[in-house]
């Protein structure tokens, strides 16, 4: 469907939302009968029950904390979360980093927390390949077919691009051909399965899928390892009342010591287990991290899906 099409549906959905009299009567308040809207990025392929019953105990914590309710929803893309906040169709959403730059710019997110795993609020990406592979380094991959998940994933697309380009090699024009997988799982699942000699993912994906044998440890091996990049975040609409706002802080800085919560249930990206949340890590720390990616341009990205569809 055209883009821009959907994004004119998504408006007009909005629409009896955001205008007329009743409008502060409809929107959500965290009642049971307006409970807030969360939606999550369909991170790492996984299905919507298991990405729901990922996050399921944490907000069903926060309520107890709160008062507050919740419909928990899994976004079918990640451009679908960035919409949906955007035109204020949800009120939480668990991003991608570069998702959630997206929403912000449209001012469609406000920073409420991020995962602290093993002491840190970072994760990894990374460029795969089959052990046999004759390749020592990123810019052997001239020539070479590589594999990335969606689009507007920063771990299975952005960096991996960026990476790309730190060492000479401009993935629309020098890779012998581009697969957009959709997911990390996807383009893990055709590294395995030989349709590429490369692919792109997130460490926290890799791992889950060398457990469950999705990926066999003797035939993929790590290329290359990116720099630490903030761990993906959970925000809240800008425009949600204060009071919410400082409720929903809180509740998620204290989620990992609330009554009936245990370690196994305090769970993040693609299903990892987290130590806490943190909702005071610093947004600056997060932008300033991610300047890298501004050499990912839309020219480039627009370039790699047409040499995508020309498979």
């Amino acid at each position: 469907m055209n883009h821009c099409l959907v994004k004119l549906m998504l408006a007009l959905i909005a629409l009896p939302l955001l205008t007329g009299p009743t409008a502060a009567q409809t929107l959500p308040d965290g009642s049971k009968t307006r409970p807030l809207r969360v939606i999550l990025v369909p991170a790492d392929g996984g299905t919507e029950d298991g990405t729901k019953a990922d996050f399921a105990p944490i907000f069903n914590a926060v309520s107890r904390m709160t008062a507050l309710n919740f419909d928990i929803k899994v976004g079918q893309s990640y451009a679908a979360v960035v919409e949906g906040m955007a035109n204020r169709l949800a009120d939480i959403a668990f991003f991608g980093p570069v998702s959630y730059l997206q929403a912000r710019e449209r001012g469609g997110a406000e920073l409420l927390a991020v995962g602290v795993e093993k002491g840190q609020s970072v994760y990894y990406s990374g460029i795969f390949v089959g052990t046999a592979l004759p390749v020592k380094a990123v810019a052997d991959l001239k020539g070479r077919r590589m594999a990335f998940g969606d689009v507007n994933s920063t771990s299975s697309f952005a960096f991996p691009v960026a990476m790309l380009l730190d060492s000479g090699v401009d993935p629309a024009r020098d890779l012998g051909a581009v697969i957009i997988a959709g997911s990390h799982a996807n383009s893990l699942r055709a590294l395995q399965e030989a349709h590429v000699d490369a692919a792109a993912a997130s460490f926290d994906s890799f791992e889950k899928a060398l457990a469950q044998k999705a990926v066999k440890a003797d035939a993929v091996r790590v290329l290359a390892k990116s720099e630490p990049i903030p761990y993906p975040p959970l925000a809240m609409h800008p425009k949600l009342p204060a009071d919410i706002k400082a409720k929903l802080k809180k509740a998620f800085s204290n989620v990992h010591t609330s009554a009936g919560i245990n370690k196994d249930m305090i769970r993040g990206y693609g299903g990892s287990k987290l130590d806490r949340y943190d909702a005071d890590y610093p947004e600056s720390k997060m932008l300033e991290a991610l300047t890298k990616l501004s050499k990912v341009s839309d020219d480039l990205k627009g370039r790699m899906l047409k040499k995508a569809a020309q498979r």
